[in-house]
């Protein structure tokens, strides 16, 4: 029994509370010999979910091991994230269906929440760190090659819909459950809304890689936000976003449609020096991941803990606003909120330990601890 501590519920904030876990599940009451551990003068958070991130740990998921992938899974387990989607890159279509297999065996391991396509199917307008050769059109018979190599543990695909295909492919995942996310894209306002009609549910990384908002010419992060259907993703590392344009998105869509992701690649909890990111070469300095030809941001070295922390102290959100969207949300969008994403009784015991600072002193993944309390 974890007693004790500011515990954050669907419902509120709980002072002194407390969570029982019973083996992998939170419990709704606990033996009269349980063990106690206390928890005053900490906060008790739902475990973080992750979905979109591409490695950590000095490990890729667009192009690891097995064992490089569990080892990128574990970095953020360490930093609270506890459900992570495995995100791609562009790259050669059967070099992506490949990956796609060998990352489903994983998810159904329940290593992985699933698969995050980005790219290829997106604009050379907006590629970021994506090689532009390896573009190409959103075909839905392509796009649905893709979904097949990942038998049934495809979660989202970026696209850009505007392109030729965009909107055909938008149907085709939507008619088979996969979430079509707006993305590196060069997009008018009335090509997005069109977008949103035909099933596009997700604005990938909102501002990064799409045209800035105009009075005259409003773009998609207009259509994006104004939506109720879109779930809106948010880099919170201090350089993909100004604190104003991030509250700007909380105040206009409401945490209940805010996903905070990482979007990190190798560098996350590993360090500095020069990193291969799909086919291209990443130089990161001070924690920043740029592509060593153009110097374009390329993912972040960011994990879920930093983001929470910087939301609440800098950015000065509330601490159930920074749950949700860090754990409630994702974990709706996903499907998956019926096991994890709030602390309530037969949900996965996935929690986090945090202390007044909002520094992590502990992770609990299905009833195991993944950092081990440090309440000194």
């Amino acid at each position: 029994m974890l007693a004790g501590a500011k515990v954050v519920l669907p419902t509120g904030i709980v002072d002194d509370g407390r969570v029982i876990v019973d083996g992998t599940r939170i419990a709704g009451s606990a033996p009269d010999d349980a063990t106690r551990v206390d928890l005053r003068g900490h906060w008790l958070v739902p475990g973080f979910v992750d979905i979109h991130n591409h490695g950590g740990g000095g490990a890729s998921f667009t192009s690891g091991t097995v064992d490089d992938i569990l080892k990128g899974v574990h970095t953020h387990r360490l930093h609270g994230t506890t459900t992570i989607v495995a995100s791609t890159v562009t790259g050669d279509m059967d070099v992506l269906a490949q990956r796609a297999g060998l990352l489903s065996e994983l998810a159904e391991q329940g290593d992985l929440a699933g698969i995050h396509f980005e790219g290829p199917f997106i604009s050379p307008c907006r590629k970021g760190a994506h090689s532009e050769e390896l573009l190409r059109h959103p075909d839905p018979a392509e796009v649905r090659k893709l979904i097949d190599a990942a038998r049934g543990q495809a979660r989202m695909v970026t696209l850009a819909t505007e392109l030729p295909g965009g909107i055909d492919s938008v149907r085709l995942l939507a008619e088979h459950g996969v979430i079509a996310a707006i993305g590196h894209t060069d997009a008018t306002y009335e090509q997005t809304v069109e977008a949103i009609e035909a099933g596009a549910t997700v604005a990938t990384h909102l501002y990064n890689a799409m045209p800035v908002l105009g009075h005259r010419a409003p773009g998609p992060i207009a259509a994006l936000l104004e939506d109720e259907r879109i779930t809106v993703e948010l880099i919170n590392d201090g350089t993909h976003l100004h604190p104003a344009s991030l509250q700007l998105a909380f105040r206009h869509a409401g945490a209940d449609r805010v996903a905070l992701i990482t979007d990190a690649m190798d560098a996350a909890g590993f360090g500095d020096g020069r990193y291969m990111l799909g086919p291209l070469e990443v130089e990161v300095s001070e924690g920043v991941a740029r592509l060593v030809e153009g110097g374009s941001i390329a993912g972040s070295t960011l994990t879920l803990d930093r983001a929470f922390k910087r939301a609440v102290t800098v950015d000065g959100l509330s601490v159930e606003d920074v749950v949700a969207a860090i754990s409630a949300t994702p974990a709706r969008l996903l499907g998956l909120y019926d096991r994890v994403g709030s602390l309530e009784p037969g949900k996965d015991a996935d929690l986090v330990i945090l202390d007044a600072d909002f520094a992590l002193k502990g992770v609990m993944r299905r009833g195991e601890w993944v950092v081990e309390p440090q309440l000194g």
